[in-house]
């Protein structure tokens, strides 16, 4: 099977249609953030998540870290999954597990070196899937993702190889470099933003060209 791809940064209903037109199987919805591209307020992520279909996944994407608020927040804004995109507690994941059944977590890994892959390993069994990225959360201002650099990409199948979880690959992904990115970690999906906007509006042209160079790609044995 070829990678799932989910495109995030949507930031409206046509947007979203536009996405799915197109093959995507998730769409990312950015919440408050230190820093990075595509943030809308909460009133619009609940008016998109009200006109995608059941079998498209809706990824609330949070920087946020106390259980209670994001429980908060997931309930205010209706996804059926959590990006996690700041590291939390092990007793988090538990608690949103209570709190939030049926909701999909999935933890982002910020690809920055062997820590990352002892770090995957350690959330794995708490989480549903997780998202390899190129941010930075030790920075005073914290990248958590929305960069649009490519990271280590051996160190991406490392993690792929080490964990029993499906794997999103994100860190700027292209129609140029994603067959490459495809054959070097196996993904089970693939995850992108500002490659396929032009002017911050979703570019249709852009997206095509990267579904074509997706669908390309040889299917994994």
């Amino acid at each position: 099977m070829r990678p799932r791809v989910k495109i995030c940064c949507i930031k409206s209903q046509d947007e979203a249609r536009l996405a799915i037109a197109y093959g995507a199987s998730a769409l990312g919805l950015v919440s408050s953030m230190p820093s990075g591209p595509g943030v809308i307020d909460e009133a619009t992520i609940v008016r998109i998540t009200a006109v995608v279909p059941p079998p498209i996944a809706t990824f609330l994407l949070t920087s946020l870290r106390d259980a209670d608020a994001i429980i908060a927040q997931q309930r205010r804004c209706r996804t059926n999954t959590l990006q996690l995109c700041d590291y939390v507690e092990l007793s988090t994941y538990t608690r949103l597990r209570a709190a939030l059944p049926g909701i999909a977590l999935v933890q982002v890994i910020h690809v920055t070196g062997e820590e990352s892959v002892v770090h995957s390993q350690k959330v794995s069994e708490h989480v549903d899937a997780i998202l390899l990225d190129s941010g930075n959360p030790a920075l005073t201002v914290k990248e958590l993702g929305g960069t649009g650099r490519v990271h280590d990409w051996s160190l991406s199948r490392r993690i792929r190889d080490a964990v029993n979880k499906p794997i999103f690959l994100a860190g700027g992904l292209r129609n140029s470099n994603v067959q490459e990115a495809i054959a070097a970690v196996q993904p089970f999906g693939l995850d992108l933003c500002s490659s396929v906007r032009t002017n911050d509006i979703l570019d249709e042209q852009k997206l095509q060209s990267f579904f074509e160079a997706v669908n390309a790609t040889p299917a994994a044995s």
